[in-house]
């Protein structure tokens, strides 16, 4: 009951009066990052959701779009601008994917949403992490998220799709928490600072 009803409704009101409360300093980040990013403030991405349904994922941009010599965009951890860097530290970056809570693509808690192309690579069981809702935060991301490897990281969000319960969905915000105070691994990005997953083990 909690996951098909319950934890929708949760998901609704909480984005709601998240966006309401920090619409302020949501505002001054978009005046900010619209400025140093030539007037493009939001970073769209297509991800793959529930049921490896594609939906595009909103983010505030964190990187320019300076490129080589050759055209060819620099290194994506050379082109996090200042603001950019302190907004991937407090998580601030995920503000805007409240916008996907209150439309339906995702939810507060679940495995974050991966790249597309990553679907042809998952086996059977990887591949369940999609049996749920995606979510800003999940048991990975404050279990080592960017510090562990693909195969555990899929590990984990297998035990939050067998496992998922209103406990432990607190338990996950709470240490989200707790992790973006500390500044800690919960704050990396999910694309930047790890490798592509190929679907061969990694090392």
């Amino acid at each position: 009951m909690y996951s098909i009803f319950f934890k929708r409704l949760i998901d609704f009101v909480a984005a709601l009066a998240g966006i309401i409360l920090i619409f302020p300093i949501f505002l001054v980040l978009i005046i900010i990052l619209g400025i140093s990013n030539n007037g493009k403030p939001f970073f769209y991405q297509l991800r793959a959701g529930k049921n490896g349904k594609l939906f595009t994922i909103i983010k505030l941009k964190t990187m320019n779009d300076k490129r080589d010599a050759n055209g060819e965009l620099l290194p994506a951890l050379e082109r996090v601008t200042k603001t950019g860097n302190i907004c991937r530290k407090y998580s601030l970056d995920e503000i805007p994917q409240l916008l996907n809570i209150l439309i339906g693509d995702m939810s507060l808690i679940g495995p974050r949403p991966l790249l597309p192309e990553y679907l042809e690579h998952y086996n059977e069981e990887q591949h369940r992490r999609h049996e749920v809702m995606p979510g800003i935060t999940g048991w990975a991301q404050i279990n080592g998220r960017n510090a562990i490897t693909w195969e555990q990281k899929f590990e984990y969000d297998i035990y939050y799709v067998n496992n998922q319960s209103f406990l432990l969905d607190v338990k996950i915000l709470w240490l989200t928490i707790y992790k973006v105070i500390k500044k800690s691994d919960i704050n990396s990005s999910d694309t930047v600072d790890m490798p592509m997953f190929t679907g061969k083990t990694t090392k």
